[in-house]
């Protein structure tokens, strides 16, 4: 593709004419929210320009918080955000961050799959709907704190197969896509892992875990998330307020 064609002259300066084609591209829909845009080398043979052209604008849209840079990643694209009560709901990233600890998660498995009659059920969609599934391990400050099971609908966030899990949180892709988790049902347990997850966790099989059950709503009354939380009982501890 051309120059020409993407509409950059050389009658201003090339890096804003390049931001403002990125800034289009995001607004329109084609580059979406927690997804990577073309590197700066595809960036740079696709309109003919130097690479420091091409930081340049990418710097712009960065400053501007449109645009996030990973190391070693690449850079994606952000999505306008919505402001959450986090004293009542907050995902693991948030929780830990407010609490002054550096969280971080490893994605084990990340699938669509038929909602089957349990989760249309859960979710008030068909048993041949998709819904995602996510596995992945939670940790704080490098240590183990627990794995979680998430499953969501397809239909709340279509494109999240295109979504990066180890650069944006869950609940930053849903004030991405404008989903406003509202409430959430939850039940405790205790259970036991099953001995590969037990490895992965770095604790024996025998030891029981506490297991979180989590049904949660957006402002519309919607099943948005179903998720299932093996938190290690020797690493955390819980609170529960209760009001009058």
């Amino acid at each position: 593709m051309s120059v020409t064609e993407e509409k950059i002259s050389y009658q201003s300066p090339i890096y804003l004419q390049l931001r403002e084609v990125v800034r289009t591209k995001i607004e329109d829909g084609e580059y979406l929210p927690g997804t990577a845009i073309p590197s700066e080398n595809e960036l740079a043979e696709t309109y003919g320009i130097n690479r420091l052209t091409v930081r340049n604008a990418i710097d712009a849209l960065v400053h501007e918080g449109m645009l996030k840079r990973v190391q070693g990643k690449g850079v994606y694209v952000m999505g306008e955000k919505v402001e959450r009560d986090l004293e009542t709901l907050g995902g693991f990233t948030q929780t830990m961050r407010s609490k002054n600890t550096r969280p971080t998660t490893k994605v084990l498995t990340k699938a669509l799959r038929d909602a089957g009659d349990k989760y249309s059920l859960v979710f008030g969609i068909k048993p041949d709907d998709k819904v995602y599934y996510i596995k992945r391990i939670c940790y704080a400050d490098n240590e183990s704190i627990s794995i979680e099971e998430i499953l969501i609908p397809q239909y709340i966030v279509p494109k999240l197969e295109g979504i990066d899990l180890s650069v944006f949180g869950i609940y930053e892709i849903y004030d991405f896509y404008g989903v406003n988790l509202k409430r959430a049902w939850q039940t405790l347990d205790l259970a036991k892992l099953e001995p590969k997850d037990a490895r992965m966790m770095g604790i024996d099989a025998s030891q029981p875990v506490l297991l979180f059950e989590c049904t949660s709503y957006d402002d519309k009354n919607r099943v948005i998330e179903f998720t299932r939380n093996y938190t290690r009982s020797d690493r955390c501890n819980f609170n529960v307020h209760f009001y009058k």
